[in-house]
């Protein structure tokens, strides 16, 4: 299948490793000009390397740049505005995706914690969100994807912020997917599962100290809960993500795709 993404200009937020990376790379290997957004300089250079030198993304003609940027900083959204204009020359694809926040349960939500995660996981996306529309507005084409968490359809024991700011993202992009439907936008959300990466260790090793539980029992109880019995790859997430931002996904919009190995037991 041609995705239809051969050109495409891709700005990927929280792209130096993990869920974002994986995005980026299958959207540049489909032939996607792609710009990836992180903290660490370094590692983000690296990526952009691997991604150049990627035999897939040399046939495509697809591409990587990169811009550090850091959802913390209150002049985020006017950098990664401004930083689309400089490498991309506009903007085709969104992938808002963000870090998870501390681990912890309702108790643990302090004031301090809300407010601070609320700026970097919450209000980042969605102002940075209403600054790059006008633009897929104006060219009748363009694709939002956000990247939250299975949490949000069966909430995960102790992640309370995860739980609640994600969930917080679900009402906006249902309510935006609606008022930009038939403009030649969609808005969907890509929810993972118990997907190996980084993220993941830190999760099981915070589990371990807090249960008393090797991080092998703590692993082998996390596998027992997936039907498919294993964890996924960042390469099938990528490739989920590739397809929602594609040409042959204009008739979905406003959706939920969770990639958890059948792990979420909601409808």
């Amino acid at each position: 299948m041609d995705l239809g993404l051969t050109g495409k200009r891709a700005l990927v937020l929280a792209s130096s490793r993990g869920l974002g990376l994986g995005i980026a790379t299958a959207l540049a290997a489909e032939g996607a000009h792609v710009l990836l957004v992180g903290r660490t300089a370094d590692r983000l250079e690296e990526n952009c390397r691997t991604i150049n030198g990627a035999d897939t993304t040399k046939a495509t003609g697809g591409k990587a740049d990169w811009v550090r940027g850091d959802l913390a900083d209150a002049g985020f959204v006017e950098a990664m505005v401004a930083a689309v204009q400089d490498k991309l020359g506009g903007i085709d694809i969104l992938v808002n995706n963000t870090g998870g926040p501390t681990p912890g349960t309702v108790a643990d939500m302090s004031m301090d914690k809300l407010e601070s995660f609320f700026q970097t996981m919450v209000l980042r996306v969605i102002t940075l969100t209403n600054a790059l529309v006008p633009q897929m507005k104006a060219q009748g084409f363009g694709r939002i994807l956000t990247v939250a968490s299975s949490g949000v359809v069966e909430p995960i024991a102790n992640l309370a912020l995860s739980n609640t700011l994600r969930a917080a993202l679900v009402g906006w992009n249902k309510t935006l997917a609606t008022e930009l439907a038939g403009s030649g936008i969609t808005a969907n959300m890509l929810l993972p599962g118990r997907i190996h990466t980084d993220r993941i260790e830190e999760l099981d090793g915070a589990a371990a100290k807090r249960t008393g539980q090797s991080l092998e029992e703590i692993r082998a109880a996390s596998l027992k809960t997936i039907p498919a019995g294993r964890l996924g790859t960042v390469e099938e997430f990528g490739a989920a993500g590739a397809f929602l931002c594609s040409g042959p996904a204009s008739y979905i919009t406003g959706t939920m795709l969770r990639v958890d190995g059948g792990a979420a037991r909601s409808l």
